[in-house]
């Protein structure tokens, strides 16, 4: 087909049907779905078991009459139409009559804006004039997103964060520079944004996506998204996209069943639905479905600046089993659950990321003992840069649940993390699925009264910060909100007018400076040598001790006290002899604490402790965590 309303640049060529084919190009949002032209717009939708295609929209008062497609000569199962007269921001869908004969409307799967839900519609669009202001950031985001830079990470579901008067949801712009003064107050590195791709159920938070390349309208416009971006980048905050390459929702407008056939998902059930989410999964032996796939994840990155992404339910990915019984599932053609051809895509995502845009991340929110999730594809592994430690989430929450009491037999449940920290790079996530459906506020899972839940939700992120590994909490968790997220209204803002709050808020704010100051807590997060334990033992007294070091070997001590007993003449061996200031205690009297603690630091004494020369005589404060360094010429 000749290209009269579209430039050449956008035409489809020979080059790009084989890369479409072959399911490795990653930039077909700029060929497919609605390119605009001079004129008008040409629209291009993939669906080889359809009878007829044509374009319904405003422009033509839905007649599926007005601008039927054809189909390309090439059989590629493309379908082309030139539609003139077209503006920006108009809705249309594409209307399909199946094999059957029976007529579907379907919204464009490279939809770049899509209405409001719950309308369903894609919407026409015009070229992005935006001008980018954050060129320091992407001079140095390399470094700032790279495995050895600190990073504290926010998670953030955007439309329940703050809202305006009367509960109206507020757009991206209005949230941007509230958030970055929130995030920098904090001193968070970057934040994590639940999935903005278009979803028609608010209550799936984003996880069931309908348009993958669609920010959703719910916030504003791509041009606005681009705009918090740009905001938060200027502020020294990098932005992390949730991503959702696992399964998509059912809806009649949307991918499932999109030209009457499975396309986009597998046609047996045992393969192609998901039982836990009631959701359909892609094909990923598919080609085509490969390349939309990584047609969007490149998207994001591309046209948005962002940082990195975080896929979604990697493991559902990984197992043909996950979820399902025996004889629900289709073994591999080796005979394993494996699934070889998720495998083979993700491998395929994470070196197209890197190779296009090295200064980002990828991290796999993924849930079992697969080996290697974080290693280069060249080795064998799956190629992300880092990995959610969920195990470490799970033994450390079951650990703070229990009473102190009784805490002293369940002691490994701290200390097992550290056996496995460094087989992968992994993120220490305290998330959103950790506050929801029943699960309570991590300030309620704290035992105890008011002030011991207190002092033991500031111990618990204490010791998340001090642990090997990078950093994601919740909104909320950063002022101990009481009740559980609830995605309808905002958080519970008001309570940071009380000292108890704000001074948990106050001790995030000064764990995320310790963070950025101290090489020691970041630069060699993901290599053994960062790490020593002094005593990992003390399970009768439920107390940790443990040394963080930078490159240069420079030292933290960190010492954890869990129980609500103050414990004076704890000795502690430490590496060099000298002052050891007390850089930070979590029962301060500013964070809400008691106020017991080491008058500033120690001398060391030269008594021989945990196999060194010298020892600290501290003192331990009740459900706290202290942090020290020493202050010496040789340190």
């Amino acid at each position: 087909m000749i290209c009269v309303n579209v430039s050449a640049g956008v035409c489809l060529g020979e080059q790009d049907i084989h890369l479409f084919r072959e399911g490795t190009h990653g930039r077909l949002y700029r060929k497919l779905g609605c390119i605009p032209g001079e004129g008008g717009a040409r629209f291009v939708v993939w669906a080889p078991n359809a009878q007829a295609v044509s374009v319904v929209g405003e422009f033509n008062g839905w007649d599926r009459t007005s601008h039927p497609a054809a189909p390309r000569a090439d059989s590629t199962g493309l379908w082309e139409v030139d539609v003139t007269g077209v503006g920006p921001g108009q809705a249309y869908k594409f209307a399909i009559r199946t094999r059957e004969g029976h007529w579907i409307e379907k919204a464009d799967p490279f939809a770049r804006r899509a209405e409001l839900p719950p309308a369903t519609a894609s919407l026409t669009w015009a070229p992005d004039e935006y001008v980018w202001g954050d060129g320091e950031w992407m001079a140095s985001r390399a470094a700032r997103n790279s495995l050895a830079a600190p990073m504290a990470v926010y998670e953030v579901h955007l439309g329940s964060w703050r809202r305006g008067p009367g509960g109206a949801m507020l757009g991206y712009r209005e949230v941007a520079a509230r958030l970055a003064e929130h995030v920098t107050r904090l001193g968070f590195t970057h934040v994590e944004l639940l999935p903005l791709t278009e979803h028609p159920f608010y209550g799936s938070w984003g996880y069931q996506t309908t348009g993958y390349f669609a920010p959703t309208a719910r916030y504003g416009s791509p041009t606005d998204l681009k705009a918090m971006v740009d905001t938060l980048h200027q502020a020294g905050i990098g932005v992390i996209l949730d991503w959702v390459p696992s399964h998509f929702p059912t809806d009649g407008h949307g991918l499932a069943q999109f030209d009457g056939t499975h396309l986009f998902e597998h046609a047996d059930p045992r393969q192609g639905f998901h039982p836990e989410w009631s959701s359909s999964i892609f094909n990923y032996g598919r080609n085509e479905v490969r390349a939309f796939l990584l047609s969007s994840g490149m998207y994001w990155l591309d046209e948005f600046h962002v940082d990195g992404l975080r896929v979604d339910a990697v493991a559902s990915m990984l197992y043909l089993d996950y979820s399902r019984r025996e004889g629900e599932w289709i073994p591999n053609r080796h005979g394993g659950r494996e699934n070889l051809e998720a495998i083979s895509f993700l491998r395929m995502l994470n070196e197209a990321v890197y190779r296009d845009h090295p200064g980002t991340q990828t991290i796999a929110e993924e849930s079992t003992a697969w080996p290697m999730v974080s290693r280069p594809t060249y080795l064998g592994g799956l190629g992300f840069g880092m990995k959610w430690n969920m195990g470490w989430m799970h033994d450390t929450l079951h650990y703070m649940h229990e009473d102190p009491v009784h805490r002293r037999w369940h002691h490994g449940s701290l200390t097992f993390s550290l056996i496995y920290a460094f087989n992968e790079n992994f993120m220490l996530p305290l998330s959103h699925d950790e506050v929801v459906h029943g699960k309570g506020s991590l300030l309620a899972k704290m035992p105890g009264d008011d002030w011991q839940q207190r002092a033991n939700l500031r111990l618990l992120l204490g010791h998340m910060w001090m642990h090997p590994g990078k950093k994601l909490l919740f909104m909320g968790g950063e002022f101990g909100q009481r009740r559980e997220w609830a995605h309808e209204g905002e958080l519970d803002w008001h309570l940071l007018d009380d000292p108890r709050h704000a001074g948990l808020a106050h001790w995030v704010g000064d764990l995320n400076r310790l963070l950025r100051e101290s090489p020691a807590l970041h630069e060699l997060d993901f290599d053994a040598a960062g790490f020593e334990w002094i005593d990992c033992n003390d399970a009768e007294a439920s107390v940790l001790s443990y040394l963080r070091k930078s490159r240069d070997g420079r030292p933290l001590l960190v010492v954890a006290n869990f129980t609500p007993v103050p414990r004076d003449n704890y000795l502690v061996g430490v590496p060099l002899p000298g002052f050891w200031r007390e850089r930070l205690n979590s029962d301060a009297t500013p964070y809400g604490g008691s106020g017991v603690g080491n008058q500033g630091g120690v001398e060391a004494v030269p008594i021989g402790a945990h196999g060194r020369y010298h020892a600290l005589n501290l003192r331990l404060p009740p459900l706290a965590l202290l942090v020290l360094e020493p202050a010496g010429e040789g340190a």
